[in-house]
Formats: structure tokens, sequence, C-alpha cells
């Protein structure tokens, strides 16, 4: 709410369209929330049951840690199949309906991406600054335009009042104005200056970057948009055309017998070409565009490669945040029975410690592999491997008892709020 709350409330827009646009770009959150609260529920159980001692209960009873872990984990496999449903299925068309709906909201309302007394470079080669905004009407007040459209001059459009919409096709912004000068000036010729007063003037702007079109089917979808069969069909279409880019790159560096490595090709340095003859200045201009020809080719590849590293982050994303929701029950069990603490705020500090961990290698994982330091594999599962293996330790330790954690060292770190929280619960 507080992401969108600067740029929606109070612009003219109904309530019911905010509460579409929050609730679409909160599906995101959910997968993030499953599973901490996992890790949170499972703390909170195993912690109330060590402390009133039911855990020494159930062992006294020949019942191990394992077979108390047993139906939480079950329950977590479920939890989990119905995330990575919830993740493949309903976030994608809720990320696309999050941005569809800001466009069509950028389209309705071009005032949007205006701030009273503040430029505005949203619009290519123009600069708009309006003193006043009336986001119902669209309407301005104290209006400067700076039109950078042609490089040779500047013009500096001021008006008393204006008003801005789209043209029917959506295509164009179109700023009407009133009572206003244009101020004109060359940079060629310095000492040329010209003025001209108006009481109407129109300013034909391109809206493209406003407006939503799709030019095929599933252009209009990012990786975030998509289902995870999607996404591997892109892949593979991707894979051939980066092998036939491949190909492409290797046919010109052996036509242009460039040897050493293809990929680190050095620039050529400029040589005074008026002491040379023709036939040299002419074979000098071949193998400099033998050099741009293979280095637009290795970036067309690299382009590809990129994008396939793109889609294969977020195939493994998928798939990795509910195995966290596992991964977390093997974390919070055994942490549970050592603190021998079952309140909220307890739980709720030791689960934002690991989750923060958690998430740190996933956000870390993503940029490593979106820039092919990693595979995209480890990027999304470094994180779950990591905290599997601690989990595996924790459980041993606990089975074997050879290890209790004292928290009265850090109580104060737990907010006091959290702390009355506890107490309560404690005394209920």
């Amino acid at each position: 709410m507080m992401k969108f709350a600067d740029q929606l409330v109070g612009k003219g827009l109904s309530f019911w369209v905010i509460i579409k646009l929050i609730t679409f770009n909160l599906a995101w959150m959910v997968v993030l929330v499953v599973p901490m609260a996992t890790l949170v529920s499972t703390l909170m159980a195993f912690g109330n049951m060590s402390q009133n001692n039911e855990i020494t209960i159930l062992k006294a009873s020949g019942i191990s840690l394992h077979k108390m872990m047993a139906a939480p984990f079950i329950a977590s496999i479920l939890v989990g199949y119905l995330l990575f449903l919830f993740n493949n299925d309903v976030l994608p068309d809720a990320n696309h309906q999050a941005k569809v709906l800001m466009e069509e909201i950028s389209r309705q309302k071009p005032t949007l991406s205006l701030q009273p007394g503040v430029f505005s470079q949203d619009v290519s080669n123009y600069a708009i600054l309006a003193r006043g905004i009336e986001k119902n009407t669209n309407e301005l007040s104290d209006v400067v335009i700076y039109d950078y459209t042609n490089p040779l001059k500047v013009d500096v459009v001021t008006a008393k009042k204006g008003k801005i919409y789209f043209s029917k096709n959506q295509s164009k912004l179109i700023m009407d104005l009133w009572n206003g000068e244009i101020h004109e000036s060359d940079n060629s010729q310095l000492n040329l200056y010209r003025k001209l007063e108006f009481k109407k003037h129109r300013i034909i702007m391109n809206g493209d970057q406003f407006s939503f079109q799709q030019d095929a089917p599933g252009s209009s979808r990012g990786d975030r948009e998509l289902s995870t069969g999607s996404m591997l069909v892109i892949i593979d279409s991707l894979n051939k055309i980066r092998d036939n880019a491949k190909k492409l790159l290797v046919n010109e560096v052996n036509q242009y017998l460039i040897v050493g490595n293809p990929m680190i090709i050095s620039a050529i340095p400029k040589i005074n070409t008026s002491s040379l003859n023709i036939s040299y200045i002419n074979t000098l201009a071949k193998i400099r565009t033998a050099q741009n020809v293979v280095i637009a080719n290795l970036r067309n590849w690299q382009s590809y490669q990129d994008e396939i590293n793109s889609y294969r982050v977020e195939v493994n994303k998928k798939y990795a945040l509910p195995v966290a929701c596992i991964v977390f029950i093997l974390i919070g069990a055994p942490l549970g029975v050592m603190v021998h603490k079952g309140g909220f705020g307890v739980a709720a500090s030791i689960s934002l410690f690991f989750f923060v961990i958690y998430w740190a290698f996933l956000i870390g994982g993503e940029k490593l592999a979106d820039r092919d330091i990693i595979t995209p594999f480890w990027g999304m599962w470094s994180a779950n491997i990591l905290l599997s293996i601690v989990g595996f330790i924790l459980t041993t330790k606990t089975i074997q008892e050879t290890v209790n954690i004292n928290l009265s060292s850090f109580k104060k770190l737990i907010p006091k709020r959290w702390q009355l929280l506890q107490e309560s619960a404690e005394e209920n």
C-alpha cells in the first residue's frame, strides 16, 4: 500500500481501481509469506510443546523427534504443492493484470506522471513542468515545456493554463495550452532569438510509452507473467535462436580469419591515413568492418543467453520457494525444542533472522544468475540447500540432546511489544 499510495491516492481514481491494483500486487507477497508463516508456526508449536514439557513426555513414551516431525513434514509438502500451484497459475496472471491496469491508468490519467512543481521527463524529448495539476480534469496551470525534438535548437513554451489528454488511438499525448509564449533559440546561431505569443497552442507528443499495445501473441508478458510451461517453450525456442547466432558468429570469425579468443576483440588503433596508399586504407577499413561485424554478432548471441538465463531463473524460483516450506520445517522443529519458548516474539525474531538470510541468497542468486556468473539452479537453490544442511544438523543435535539455546541474553533484542504479547500468552 505504501508503494502505490504516493502514485494513486488523491489523484481522481476510484476506490475500486486502487483496491484492484493493490490486490494484484499483493499476490507476489503471498509467495514469500507462506514459507515464513510455516517457520513461525513450527517454532511456536514445538516451542510451546517444549516449554510445557510435552516433548519430554513424548520422548519418555518412546516417540522420537522424527516421528513428531512427520505430520508437520507431510503438511509442509501439501502447503508447498498448493503454493506451487499458486505461484505457477495465479501469480503470473496477477502480475500481468497489475501491469495492464497500471498502463490503463496511465492512458486514462496522463497527469499521473506529473508532479506539481517538478520537471517530468517521462515523455521523450520533452521536459514538462506544471505548478498546478487538477487530477480529475487533467487541467494544468503555469506550464513550462522544454522542447528538445530538434537537436539544433531549444524551444521553451510557457502558458497560463493547459490540458493534457490522449488521442483516440492512444498513440499520441496531446497538450492544449492557452495564453502563453514560445521562446525559440538556435544553437548554431547564438545571436538569433525569437519570441511568439499565442492565445491557444497545441503540442502533440509521442505517447507510446504510456500505451499498451500487443504486437504478437505472448509479447506483452514478461518472465514474471508466465507459467512454467510457457517459459520452457520460450526457452526451447531461444536455445535454437541462440545456437543459430553462435553458428553465425563462428562463421564470421572464420571468414575474417581472426585468430585467438573470439570473445576478446581489441580495438584497432586509429592511424593517420594521409600518408598511406589507397589499398592499405581499404584493407584497414575491411579490418574495422570485420571487427564491427564480429562484435555485433557476439552481442547478439550474448543477449539471447541473458534472456534464457532470466527465464531459467524464474522457472527455478517457482519450484524453490515452495520447497522452502519443507526446509523451514527442518529448521523450525529442532529450534523450537532447543529454545523452550513458544511465544510469538521469540518465534518471529528467529524466523526473521533465517528469512533475511534466505531472502539475501534469493536476491543475490537471481542477480548473479542473470549476469551468467553462476547457473540459475545454484542461484535459486543455494539457500534451500544451505538451510537444509543446517536443519539436518540441528535435528541431529536435538535428538542427541547436546544443544540447548538460552535466549535470556537476547531478550533485550526482542521488541517490547512482542515481549508483552508473549507474557500475556504464557499467563493465559
